[in-house]
Parts: C-alpha cells; sequence; structure tokens
C-alpha cells in the first residue's frame, strides 16, 4: 500500500473516533469520578504510553467499573481529548497572563528588552507545563493521534490571534497576511521549544528558552526594519526644502566652469 493511501485510511479511521464527553458531571460525587479518571490516566501515560493505554486499565488503576467510566468517556481518546484541552487551555492562560503583565511595562522597544520579554514568557510557559500531570504524554498525543491534532492547531490559532491583536500597534504598516503569518510561525516555533524542555530534561532549559527568545527577536527584525524605513520616508517628505535663490544659481554656473 503506497503511503498516500495509508495516510488518507488513517485519517479516515481517526474522524470515525468518538471524541465527545457524553455528559459533564454535576454532583460532587460525579465530579469526584470525573475528575479520578482524568489524574490516573494522565498518571498511566507517564507509565505505558499511549499506545498501551486502554480503559480497562484506567478503571483498574481508578478502581472503579467500566459503566463508570463510560458515563462520561466513550474511549480512551474522549480522555485525551480532555487532558489536551486543559493542557492547552494552561499554557495559553499563562501566556496571556504574561502578555497582560507585559502590556503593563513601559516598553522601550529595544532588542534586549524584547528578548528578555520572551524569554520570561517561555519560562512560565514551561513551568505551568511541566506542573500539569502527564503533560509530557499528552503533549505527543496531541502531536502524533491524528484524531487529536485539531487540539494543538486551535490552541496555536488561538494564540495567534490574540498576539496578533496585541501587537498589530507595533507594525502598522506591515502586511497583514506577511504578519499574521509570521506571528503563527513564531507561535510554532517556540511551542516545539516547549516540547524540547520537557522532553529534554537533561538539557539547560533557561538556555533553550533564551535561544528561541533570540531566534524570533531576529525573525522579526525585518518588521521593524519596515517601520524605519517608512519612518525615514515621513522624515525626508517632511523635511524643508531648500529654496534655491539667484546668488545660488550663480555658485553652481561657476562651479561649472
Amino acid at each position: 500500500m503506497s503511503t498516500g493511501k495509508a495516510a488518507k485510511k488513517t485519517i479516515a479511521r481517526a474522524a470515525k473516533i468518538d471524541l465527545d464527553t457524553k455528559q459533564q458531571p454535576v454532583q460532587q460525587r460525579s465530579v469526584e469520578t470525573f475528575e479520578l479518571i482524568l489524574e490516573v490516566t494522565a498518571q498511566l501515560l507517564g507509565d505505558v504510553g499511549v499506545e498501551r493505554l486502554s480503559t480497562n486499565m484506567v478503571c483498574e488503576k481508578a478502581g472503579i467499573s467500566p459503566p463508570a467510566l463510560y458515563r462520561y468517556f466513550p474511549n480512551k481518546y474522549a480522555i485525551l481529548k480532555e487532558l489536551g484541552e486543559r493542557l492547552m487551555a494552561c499554557q495559553n492562560r499563562a501566556y496571556r497572563e504574561w502578555l497582560e503583565a507585559e502590556q503593563q511595562l513601559h516598553y522601550d522597544g529595544s532588542r534586549d528588552a524584547t528578548t528578555r520579554g520572551l524569554r520570561d514568557m517561555q519560562s512560565r510557559i514551561n513551568a505551568a507545563t511541566m506542573a500539569f500531570p502527564g503533560s509530557a504524554w499528552i503533549m505527543r498525543a496531541l502531536r502524533a493521534v491524528p484524531t487529536l491534532r485539531h487540539i494543538r492547531l486551535d490552541s496555536h490559532e488561538s494564540v495567534t490571534e490574540t498576539s496578533y491583536d496585541a501587537l498589530r500597534g507595533r507594525y502598522p504598516h506591515a502586511d497583514e497576511a506577511a504578519l499574521r503569518l509570521s506571528m503563527r510561525l513564531s507561535t510554532e516555533v517556540m511551542y516545539a521549544a516547549t516540547e524540547m524542555v520537557i522532553d529534554n530534561p537533561q538539557l539547560d532549559g533557561n538556555l533553550i528558552n533564551a535561544e528561541v527568545a533570540d531566534m524570533v527577536v531576529r525573525y522579526y527584525d525585518k518588521f521593524v526594519e519596515n517601520e524605519e524605513a517608512y519612518a525615514g520616508t515621513l522624515k525626508k517628505r517632511a523635511a524643508p526644502k531648500k529654496q534655491v535663490t539667484k546668488k545660488t544659481v550663480a555658485a553652481r554656473k561657476t562651479r561649472q566652469r
């Protein structure tokens, strides 16, 4: 079977998987069961991974019956979807809290200030991710399982729009489509840096944060240079023109001789 056909079959199978939570818990006991299922699943992911994980395994470790689990989740992927959405919301909340705090500062627009800010943002998002149970395996599932990939992509699109709304004023003369694409690319790159930190605890996370922040700042230099060029053009247009007097004309003719 060709790679293309195999990929289409995988996508078709993924489209048939039910990811909807059957019902949301209301009573205290139901909420506790719902949260227990999520907690145990996050723990098991670190032990057995996505492929080996099963609803029976979750039930056994949680000490509940399969019907109790199926009251809320039709399959393991629905549980992973709930965990994925919560993790993405956790990361996005950390980003928006950083953005709100950053906007309260007296930003001087310098390269150093921008780099420091992005480095701090990465640090906050990474800390929030590490504190989330099972985050490493949840992130792997969101990238590896076709039926779950939309959770990650939708989250990144939301972050891109937030970034665009917050930073559009900094680059008022940039092409809208080009700026949106650049913000989406930088979102993907910085998310990949977070994955790198989470998946490789032996590496220096602070150094990775500093390097990716510097990369993104350099990437946006084209927009900074565009604004500087635009400002330079306006300055030239606004500069008073020198008046040409008879004396000036005579001096020019003398030089030409």
